[in-house]
């Protein structure tokens, strides 16, 4: 192989650990991981980023981009610049918010037309699961999404209704039939009926109106119904700790589970919220200290697999001060891997451990196998990250398209000095290049 680029640093995080290495690039595919002074092959570019650390790029696939049809929200051009700025190389869609929501081949496509020429990194979709379309996820899957969404509660919008539990077998048992992984808002419907519900901008009354036990019981019936119909699921943006335990069995037992927290659930806690601020409203909800100690556990233990962002903005109009009626969504795209490494280090943890569960582990969920590690056959797809230096964050320098963020003012460690796509430097300090990003589909 010719040898266009070698990547060099002092600290490179690899599958084997972290080392001082020369990367070299070939055709946008990572050649081989030599050691730190091999020769530079002739005709290569050498990029010396001294003692930053490379990691791989790191993998997001939970991005509401919103676009087309609520594009005032987000959008493929936006949402794309703020992961390319934050380290992300790689993101895929979520089928709702968008007009049309991604539940026929015909709404993919439209999908598509829209992203492909506004995409700064690679991009996949997610097909949505509805109460009237199990025909349409055969074909959905042929076409290449990357698995199913469905909601057990309302999601927020009209055109993506909920599943109830006869509707979630029948998609399920489809599903399962050409094994796809079928992804899970898990909050019970029941349960938040029979929650306290107060308008207002007390952030406990919020708090109060999204119980655990929503969740707890949504996720035990999923585990009943995978277990039941041998199906692939996974448990989107985990927020009650409660639920460890079910799914730590469910594992052991054998069911195909997997699940994911988000860092706003791990950075964040609600004793910290204040009153009217709905920036920090989500679906769960951001939970108390203690939880988010345990979720924290859980990561360590390996009982959740992956961090990744949940990003679902709205325009600053929505977030009104009561928290009834205030959209519930984080933008945190561009801050995840700062916060998440702010918190990490805090805790005893190193960035191998990120990498793990930001860059590895959601490749691996998404069946992306040229993702997720700096080794040969990859692509060339790269975060540097200097470790030590922190920054304030400031929504006026955020790419992505409404600067609200429920991270503002906070100090955090980890600068992104640069990102690389397949080898080519798409941020570097702040600077964007134009959009180089590719359409990504299922391929196993």
């Amino acid at each position: 192989m010719d040898v266009n680029l070698v990547l060099r640093s002092t600290r490179v995080i690899t599958p084997e650990g972290t080392r001082a290495a020369s990367i070299a690039v070939s055709g946008g595919t990572i050649a081989g991981v030599l050691p730190y002074d091999a020769e530079v092959p002739a005709g290569a570019r050498l990029e010396d980023v001294g003692d930053d650390v490379v990691l791989p790029g790191l993998v997001d696939t939970h991005v509401h981009v919103n676009d087309p049809g609520r594009t005032e929200w987000e959008g493929f051009w936006t949402a794309t610049r703020a992961a390319a700025a934050g380290g992300i190389t790689t993101l895929l869609d979520m089928p709702l918010n968008s007009l049309p929501p991604t539940t026929t081949v015909e709404h993919l496509r439209i999908k598509q037309d829209v992203a492909r020429t506004k995409a700064h990194i690679d991009v996949g979709f997610w097909g949505g699961a509805l109460p009237d379309n199990v025909k349409d996820l055969r074909p959905l899957f042929d076409a290449g999404v990357f698995g199913f969404k469905c909601f057990l509660s309302p999601s927020g919008v009209d055109e993506f209704p909920q599943l109830d539990q006869d509707q979630l077998a029948a998609s399920l048992a489809e599903i399962a039939g050409f094994d796809g992984l079928m992804i899970v808002h898990a909050e019970d419907p029941h349960h938040l009926a029979a929650a306290p519900q107060k308008a207002g901008e007390k952030y406990a009354d919020f708090l109060a109106s999204r119980p655990r036990d929503a969740e707890n019981t949504a996720i035990e019936n999923l585990i009943n119904q995978a277990r039941r119909l041998n199906a692939r699921v996974h448990v989107l943006h985990l927020s009650s700790s409660d639920a460890l335990p079910l799914i730590r069995a469910a594992k052991d037992e054998g069911v195909k589970i997997t699940v994911e927290s988000c860092p706003h659930f791990l950075t964040l806690t609600a004793e910290e919220v204040p009153d009217g601020a709905t920036e920090f409203k989500c679906c769960p909800p951001i939970r108390e200290a203690s939880n988010q100690d345990a979720l924290w556990e859980g990561l360590a233990d390996g009982t959740i697999d992956c961090i990744v962002s949940d990003h679902s903005p709205s325009t600053a109009d929505l977030k009104t001060p009561d928290f009834a009626s205030a959209w519930g969504g984080i933008s945190s795209l561009q801050l995840g891997l700062p916060a998440i490494w702010t918190e990490a280090r805090r805790r005893g943890h190193d960035l191998t451990d990120v990498v793990r569960w930001m860059s590895a582990a959601p490749a691996r969920l998404a069946g992306l196998e040229r993702k997720g590690a700096i080794e040969a056959g990859r692509d060339a797809d790269f975060a540097v990250i200097d470790p030590e230096a922190t920054f304030t964050v400031d929504p006026a320098e955020l790419e992505h398209r409404n600067r609200v963020t429920a991270y503002a003012g906070k100090t955090l460690h980890g600068v992104v000095t640069s990102t690389w796509l397949r080898g080519e430097r798409i941020a570097d300090r702040g600077t964007l290049a134009e959009p180089t990003g590719r359409l990504l589909e299922r391929t196993n």
